[in-house]
């Protein structure tokens, strides 16, 4: 990481989350973490597998982000499963749950990264994809690559 010029560094990328939804919009949002669970991301310990984010009476929580426990810190370690905090500002969050509300979309976290020292999560309002839309997408990607080897070979 960079020393205090503000850079950043992905720790971690949610893959499927492009795959299985459209994208509307994003926000970065703070993380509210304990010690032990910084340095377990800094590590990369983290898995997204199922995390979502949703909002209740207010504030915005991730669920179902596992950060390993970090092996140094053994009793001091949190659950690895448990509802993290994201700091939005207000008016993000209402925003937020106005566009929520709507059929159909979902809070989706992209990524983890640090930013200035401080652990920050893309967060993604996205609309679920059909069986049928990936599937096309996956079709439109391969022709595009297609067309463009058949552009170098000449």
């Amino acid at each position: 990481m960079e020393g205090g010029s503000g850079g950043q560094k992905v720790v971690a990328t949610n893959r499927k989350a492009r795959h299985e939804y459209e994208i509307l919009e994003t926000w970065e949002a703070g993380l509210v973490l304990t010690g032990p669970e910084v340095k377990s991301l800094r590590e990369g310990k983290v898995s997204f597998s199922d995390a979502f984010a949703r909002v209740d009476e207010g504030e915005v929580w991730l669920h179902s982000l596992h950060i390993a426990p970090y092996d140094p810190a053994n009793r001091w370690n949190a659950d690895p499963e448990r509802s993290r905090k994201l700091l939005l500002h207000s008016h993000e969050i209402r925003k937020l749950i106005g566009k929520v509300e709507e059929k159909g979309l979902s809070l989706i976290p992209l990524d983890i990264h640090f930013r200035g020292g401080y652990a920050k999560v893309k967060l993604a309002l996205g609309r679920g994809r059909k069986l049928h839309d990936k599937r096309e997408k996956l079709k439109r990607r391969t022709q595009e690559r297609e067309a463009e080897r058949a552009i170098r070979g000449q």
